[in-house]
């Protein structure tokens, strides 16, 4: 059988998808290997959810076209960058995000020197599926795809779409297999794990409250929360946050500390609502690790707008902070406003990375 290697990029989400992948190619049959020089196809899962991050995308691909072996596009870049692709590795076959049951007929075709295209929302629970993880502690667990915001500079909602919620029994059922296999830690991933639910009648803590039931020495942590969609269920998620299985991590963007930059960015909630969830949490959990993102420069951003993300930083003083350059992603609203002097972004870019690097001291 043919020898396939694969490298992975981004978030959590997209290594489920490569570890997925990986797992289904291997159950068939095909030997992974771990060089790209061993192998007899070669496969990119990529991210492009900020453009610095196109901007490698576009220069691995690049070094996998050279290579002269089939090569498969995955993740992300597939539905929000396809020309791109196109135009860079034109032989080159793809494979959406939603679409990474069809891997082993990708596979096939492209071994066959045909160029398959794959990039239909399949919408099927990526649960209880094999795997090879990347991390043999650690199951990467999917609870859904897509989110229910709409925000102006997001492209990975044209990658994912909207929300689709799994079955909290096959999340359940895939944790246990995990848990049986040796892994001792879950992390659960989405787009948005603060929305999970709201399509099929259920919400987080609910799923977290079942999780918990599930004997064995595991923790569990939640991934990234988005404030607008966590203020209905904060009192229920604080008390589910107590329990010894859920791990003390609280990912929680807010991207600016001003108001007026939020309602451009369409985020759906205001610095106060941050700040009360950030509060309510620590008041409850004193424990808890605060992380956070900002989005410096943002289209319209005001020397004052950019002073509030300083004062909110300073204020609530996060564990982590993740800051990005705004860099505009084609087809979202935030690339048809005017944007900011590059060099204003680099100057705040600093202050901020400063800052940072002052409060963990």
């Amino acid at each position: 059988m043919a020898r396939i290697y694969a490298e992975v990029y981004g978030c959590p989400s997209n290594i489920a998808d490569y570890e997925i992948a990986l797992g289904i190619l291997k159950q068939n049959g095909f030997e992974v290997v771990n060089s790209k020089k061993k192998s007899d196809l070669n496969i990119i899962f990529t991210c492009t959810v900020k453009t610095p991050t196109l901007q490698r995308m576009i220069h691995k691909i690049k070094e996998f076209v050279a290579i002269g072996k089939p090569l498969i596009v995955a993740g992300c870049m597939t539905k929000t960058d396809k020309k791109i692709i196109e135009k860079i590795a034109p032989n080159a076959s793809m494979l959406g995000p939603d679409s990474v049951e069809k891997i082993v007929d990708v596979v096939k075709g492209t071994l066959q020197n045909k160029k398959v295209v794959f990039l239909e929302d399949l919408r099927k629970p990526k649960v209880c599926l094999p795997k090879i993880r990347k991390n043999p502690n650690i199951d990467i667990v999917p609870i859904s795809i897509g989110c229910l915001s709409n925000c102006s500079y997001c492209s990975v909602k044209f990658a994912r779409g909207r929300l689709t919620s799994y079955p909290i029994d096959m999340i359940i059922k895939e944790i246990k297999l995990a848990i049986k296999n040796g892994c001792k830690k879950i992390w659960l991933t989405s787009q948005d794990n603060a929305c999970y639910g709201k399509d099929i009648g259920t919400n987080l803590p609910e799923l977290l409250k079942e999780i918990c039931k599930i004997e064995g020495n595991f923790s569990v942590r939640v991934g990234m929360m988005n404030p607008a969609h966590l203020k209905s269920i904060i009192d229920e998620l604080i008390e589910i946050y107590k329990n010894e299985k859920i791990e003390k991590f609280l990912h929680l963007p807010v991207q600016s500390g001003s108001d007026r930059i939020l309602k451009l960015m369409k985020r759906g909630y205001t610095v106060r609502d941050f700040i009360e969830i950030v509060e309510k949490f620590r008041k409850e959990i004193p424990n808890i690790y605060l992380a956070t993102d900002i989005i410096v420069g943002f289209p319209g951003e005001s020397e004052k707008d950019f002073e509030k993300t300083i004062e909110l930083i300073k204020k609530v003083k996060p564990q982590k902070v993740n800051i990005s350059k705004f860099g505009a992603r084609t087809g979202t609203e935030a690339a048809k406003m005017k944007q900011l002097d590059p060099k204003i972004l680099s100057q705040r870019s600093k202050i901020i990375h400063h800052l940072v690097k002052k409060l963990k001291n």
